[in-house]
């Protein structure tokens, strides 16, 4: 098989007349050269190259091989800048998982923005607050609050300072009126959360001190998050929420930050795959997309998160 090398030393040579100067040119030895030049020949068996002592010429065979040489290194060269040309876009099938609340109400426009950018791009979203199962699963990737318990998944920071935050609308709080003390979450309408079977009612915050919980009760459950924001925004109860997922409904004036004192519980949002080698292009810059828009959403928590550890 003819080498990409030996056929680059034998068409500089041509143009050179020299094979000497070819070497040279090429930052190889004169043994090297000649060896290169031998096996072109010996592969074709054929004689290209006249050589004396002073001179250098092409055989007649030399000159017939010589442009199917040079279209052959063109072709090369083409399809190197092709494929490098293909390397610069994004293409191909995204296949993402996400929590509900966070898919429809951050993600969607985010993703949005992303295939405009990566026109090549397409994407599928699957939501809901079930983990997935990266191994059976038709996803490459899923994003996911809080330390995934398989430790065999590769998870990525994206969020990692985002924490819960107790809220309610104003409507809500002009009705039932604010809670200042933990304690009087007794008494109000608690809007909780279910995965699986689990119902998520021990709420935890820490006061600077100590690590506070208490058990919360409410007439409303779902296993849906994007329905406890719902009824949120509703003035239906207060929810203990992702700051991810009610930033833009606080930010709105929607709902309120409630005892902005204590630190909630941490709700760090990760990117999960089952493999490194599942880290393709387009998820490392939907990586460092979701990175920068997290970012900037953390960066806004509207009360102190100095308390705790």
């Amino acid at each position: 098989m003819l080498r990409f090398d030996d056929l680059q030393l034998f068409v500089r040579a041509a143009d050179l007349g020299s094979l000497s100067a070819a070497a040279r040119v090429m930052d190889l030895s004169a043994a090297v050269a000649s060896a290169a030049l031998k096996r072109i020949e010996q592969h074709l068996g054929a004689r290209l190259l006249a050589r004396s002592t002073r001179s250098l010429r092409l055989t007649a065979e030399g000159e017939g091989f010589l442009e199917y040489a040079r279209a052959a290194l063109s072709s090369l060269d083409e399809g190197r800048r092709l494929l490098t040309s293909g390397q610069d876009q994004v293409s191909g099938v995204l296949q993402l998982s996400a929590p509900s609340d966070l898919g429809r109400n951050l993600l969607l426009p985010w993703l949005d923005a992303f295939q405009r950018e990566h026109p090549g791009l397409t994407v599928r979203l699957l939501l809901g607050d079930r983990i997935a199962d990266l191994f059976k699963q038709p996803v490459d990737i899923a994003l996911r609050y809080g330390e995934p318990e398989d430790s065999s998944l590769v998870a990525l920071p994206i969020a990692a300072d985002n924490r819960r935050v107790l809220c309610a609308s104003p409507d809500y709080l002009a009705r039932r009126g604010e809670p200042h003390q933990l304690e009087q979450l007794a008494q109000h309408n608690c809007l909780l959360y279910m995965l699986g079977s689990r119902v998520h009612d021990r709420w935890g915050f820490h006061d600077g001190k100590r690590e506070v919980s208490l058990t919360v009760s409410g007439d409303r459950f779902s296993d849906d998050a994007d329905v406890v924001r719902r009824w949120a925004v509703a003035g239906a109860g207060i929810a203990y929420k992702s700051w991810l997922d009610v930033s833009t409904d606080v930010l709105a004036g929607r709902l309120k930050i409630l005892l902005p004192h204590l630190q909630c519980e941490r709700a760090p949002l990760n990117l999960l795959c089952a493999h490194r080698a599942q880290l393709s292009k387009p998820i490392n810059l939907l990586r460092d997309m979701l990175q920068a828009r997290c970012g900037q959403l953390t960066a806004r928590f509207p009360f102190s998160t100095g308390a705790g550890h």
